[in-house]
């Protein structure tokens, strides 16, 4: 399967595109780089600087903060991720097929030769398991929702909600399912890695055993009475 997936992101993240001068783009390659090996805390815009090589107010005409930009790398893996769901499924007529396959699309590694060559689909993917909770876990999530800055992370949600309905009309908890479906996938992968006594497959380098377990979880809670 071969596809390049070009993302419109939300203005509202952004004080200048950066994904139209060279400098942007260096702070979005860099910066999901240096946010993965420092960790969100610790990752400054003072850091990122020294990395690329320019000023600190530089940056500061990209993002209003680290935080922005944290949003705007998660979106764009959101994003991506719903649209490779919807490419994949598009040829299947099977509601359980369809199903499947957007679990399989959940836990396995995309392909960094489907996003522009300054992002990388896996430390994006590695960006999520580790950091994905610090992008609505705060106070100001109301405004920032207002705003519609995670919007991709409900369509994607909701697109799951979609399937599990057109394999089971009468569920009543397609949204709940779905959200949990899709943090249960990046939080077993994390637990898999670093807490492996909180899963059932630690030694597992693969990930059917995961595949399997959201499969099992997903079709029994639809199956049940």
């Amino acid at each position: 399967m071969e596809f390049s997936v070009h993302i419109k992101m939300n203005e509202k993240l952004y004080l200048r595109d950066p994904e139209q001068s060279e400098l942007g783009r260096k702070i979005l390659k860099h910066g999901l780089e240096l946010i993965n090996k420092l960790g969100f805390e610790e990752f400054t815009f003072k850091k990122l600087a020294v990395a690329i090589n320019t000023t600190e107010a530089g940056i500061y005409r990209y993002f209003e903060n680290k935080h922005r930009l944290l949003i705007y790398l998660m979106t764009f893996y959101w994003s991506y991720l719903e649209y490779k769901i919807v490419f994949s499924i598009n040829n299947l007529t099977s509601p359980e097929k369809k199903l499947k396959k957007a679990i399989e699309l959940l836990v396995v590694e995309g392909d960094d030769a489907e996003v522009p060559s300054y992002l990388s689909v896996k430390k994006l993917q590695q960006l999520v398991m580790w950091e994905g909770s610090k992008a609505y876990l705060t106070r100001h999530v109301g405004t920032d929702n207002k705003d519609r800055l995670f919007k991709p992370y409900k369509d994607l949600c909701a697109r799951l909600s979609d399937l599990i309905l057109s394999y089971s009309p009468k569920y009543k908890f397609p949204h709940s399912l779905a959200s949990t479906v899709v943090e249960m996938a990046h939080a077993q992968k994390f637990f898999k890695n670093n807490l492996p006594a909180l899963t059932d497959f630690p030694n597992e380098k693969e990930d059917k055993k995961l595949t399997a377990f959201l499969e099992n979880l997903l079709f029994s809670s639809m199956n049940t009475k």
